[in-house]
């Protein structure tokens, strides 16, 4: 049977009068892709974030199995939830949040460099991802020479460079248009739960959820859905790989 990489319990979050999240109890396998979903202010992106220890809850906890013993991750101090989140989380945005002043390759690097790695050694490891990324001749271009497609490649590259065992991605195909949406997707897909990782995304576009196999839809901060749409690599068969043509 395979086990949860992160656990929640009755978590709460209130935002003054309002309920961000209204006792979500949860757990996410490790290796899963899943997806969740709901309306603007059902609590989705607050509940994302406090899997990722971006935000405490009021009451509850999360639980993090991580490769050297589980961590309650909303018991830690800022400075240890910033370095968990260096170390073994990744992320992906809506608009990439890269560095428009950095080329792609720097973009990729600067996750090892702040957890250490030499500069030279960081580039090295940031090339082998953007080429596994299908951008192999562009890591000297900045963010704004880059379509919208490449530069989400490169925000995945850095996703992925530390070695994270569990990607966060908050409306990774939502400024994209519907090819390049699908592109990217396999490519997160690939870069994930094909190897092994667990993927972990908010959308509010059933097409990119139905690539997960796990559906959870929130509503006013509580779960009232909960699905499995089954194995996500099913509906992807014949479609690109990593290493295949960029937009």
């Amino acid at each position: 049977m395979t086990s949860n990489i992160l656990d929640t319990h009755l978590l709460y979050k209130n935002y003054g009068p309002s309920v961000a999240l209204d006792g979500v109890s949860l757990g996410i396998a490790a290796g899963d892709a899943v997806a969740i979903m709901g309306s603007s202010g059902s609590g989705k992106t607050t509940l994302l974030h406090c899997l990722a220890g971006i935000i405490q809850p009021d009451g509850g906890h999360v639980d993090f199995a991580s490769a050297h013993g589980p961590v309650r991750v909303s018991s830690l101090s800022e400075s240890r939830r910033s370095q968990l989140r260096r170390e073994s989380f990744g992320f992906v945005f809506q608009q990439g949040l890269l560095i428009p002043e950095l080329t792609a390759i720097e973009n990729v690097a600067i996750a090892l460099m702040l957890i250490g790695t030499p500069r030279p050694a960081a580039e090295q490891s940031a090339a082998v991802w953007l080429a596994a990324m299908g951008l192999q001749g562009l890591e000297s271009r900045r963010i704004g020479e880059l379509s919208g497609g490449q530069a989400q490649r490169v925000a995945i590259a850095r996703a992925q460079v530390t070695g994270a065992s569990v990607i966060f991605a908050d409306e990774p195909t939502g400024a994209l248009d519907s090819t390049t949406s699908t592109e990217v997707m396999n490519v997160l897909l690939d870069s994930t739960v094909r190897s092994g990782k667990t993927l972990v995304l908010v959308t509010h576009d059933q097409s990119v959820a139905d690539r997960c196999r796990r559906v959870i839809e929130l509503r006013d901060g509580r779960v009232v859905n909960d699905s499995d749409t089954g194995t996500a690599d099913d509906n992807q068969s014949g479609q690109a790989s990593l290493t295949g043509r960029t937009q």
